[in-house]
């Protein structure tokens, strides 16, 4: 079934294995064009496939290797007439030839997909944007392989989710391509085109930023790599392939994590943004790899990632996690209680509260479990499912088998009442 977060998005009908995309865009006009490869499976006998498409013109729709004349394009995506049904579990390959100018496309949550820059573009998907530059079956819980290329005028630099290859010039264009080998869903595939160049970040990240901001993002970004190390502590080895942070030469209003990268804009390099690095690195462990199959779980992305900033906090000299706990327990209390953890809603599922609210479950369960009983619950949780869908469920059971004490009434307190318990005592338990 479709999720009930985003009913119109998503085929549940099929899965994709792997996405080969081949991209060219044009920066004066902002004009893309791409071929799209997608190796579905079957999951229900049917004689159609949806695929989520924004904004673009789908211009020749094969299925293996056969080109399809029955083919429908709605506003939010194109239907494809079978010539016969076909059983579940049958293997297809679909390639859809597309091209337009890519835009953003209008949601509860604001402005999703494609932005293009004055000198460049860039994508921030979350939850529903990627159909707005990429054909896709555009779910939360289809993970797929990648392999993409990106042609576009020389002088523009890209980064796009994977690990980067060659990079080929010809003509005035510049090709390079990316591959990503872990499960990924469409929300986490990003792209970025600008006036960019690339700097190491420490031994095992990049940093691409406008030169003429490089030293200011460098400094700025300086901590990357003990940030990485003190949550590898805490959850275990980096799961990504790669590590790419991207700085634009614009403000935004809230950095964008993806699959192995993490985006900022130029207002985030101040001091007082640091807590924000720590966040977006954090989803690299919980929404990236241990991803949520439903997206009414969501505190356990960003409940997760609020609580790794008090951990980095705390690790680098500044409040510690009880006092930041204490802080946002009161900022929270003075707020609406009426937002259920276990399921807030479509239009409040990126509220502040869901954030704050998760990461405070976590303290409680700190406090109530032991401090090392909790570490070993966090490191369990991100090594057992990594690269796999979870849900809410799994959480409690895992934290219920590793817990020295029962921890059924943290679990009902936070997630399944809308009205903010008072934290547990600190050092309740050792």
């Amino acid at each position: 079934m479709s999720d009930p977060y985003t009913p119109t998005s998503g085929d549940p009908g099929y899965s994709v294995a792997h996405y080969d995309l081949a991209l060219q865009y044009t920066p004066r006009t902002n004009r893309l064009a791409g071929r799209a490869r997608l190796d579905v499976r079957v999951l229900v006998e049917t004689d159609q496939l949806r695929v989520d498409l924004i904004g673009l013109s789908a211009d020749k729709v094969r299925v293996d290797g056969a080109l399809q004349r029955h083919v429908k394009q709605s506003a939010h995506a194109i239907t494809i007439r079978l010539a016969e049904r076909v059983a579940a579990g049958s293997l297809l390959q679909l390639d859809i030839d597309y091209s337009g100018r890519p835009g953003p496309r209008r949601s509860r949550w604001g402005q999703l997909g494609w932005e293009e820059l004055e000198h460049g573009a860039l994508v921030a998907s979350q939850p529903t944007g990627a159909p707005t530059w990429f054909p896709c079956n555009d779910r939360v819980d289809d993970r797929a392989t990648y392999a993409i290329s990106f042609t576009t005028d020389r002088g523009f630099f890209v980064a796009v989710t994977g690990v980067p290859g060659r990079a080929a010039a010809r003509s005035g264009k510049t090709t390079r391509t990316f591959t990503s080998s872990v499960p990924t869903a469409t929300y986490l595939v990003a792209a970025h085109v600008g006036e960019y160049a690339e700097y190491r970040l420490g031994p095992r990240a990049r940093l691409v930023a406008p030169p003429a901001r490089a030293r200011l993002a460098q400094r700025a970004f300086a901590p990357v790599p003990r940030i990485i190390e003190t949550f590898e502590e805490w959850f275990g080895p980096y799961p990504q392939e790669d590590l790419t942070i991207v700085v634009t030469e614009e403000e935004l209003e809230i950095p964008l994590e993806a699959q192995g990268m993490a985006t900022f804009g130029r207002n985030h390099e101040a001091p007082s943004e640091q807590r924000l690095i720590a966040h977006e690195l954090a989803h690299q462990w919980f929404g990236n790899s241990v991803g949520v199959a439903r997206w009414h779980d969501i505190w356990l992305n960003e409940g997760f990632a609020c609580y790794s900033e008090w951990i980095w906090s705390e690790a680098s000299g500044g409040p510690t996690i009880a006092a930041l706990a204490a802080e946002h327990h009161a900022l929270l209390a003075a707020l609406p209680q009426n937002l259920l953890l276990a399921d807030p809603g479509p239009t409040d599922m990126f509220d502040d509260r869901v954030y704050k609210r998760g990461a405070l479950l976590l303290e409680a369960l700190r406090r109530v479990m032991g401090e090392g009983p909790f570490r070993a619950l966090l490191l369990v949780w991100a090594s057992t499912y990594r690269h796999r869908l979870v849900a809410t469920a799994d959480f409690i059971a895992l934290a219920q088998s590793l817990s020295p004490v029962r921890v059924d009434a943290v679990f009902e307190s936070w997630i399944y009442a809308e009205a903010l318990p008072e934290l547990p005592v600190v050092g309740l338990a050792d």
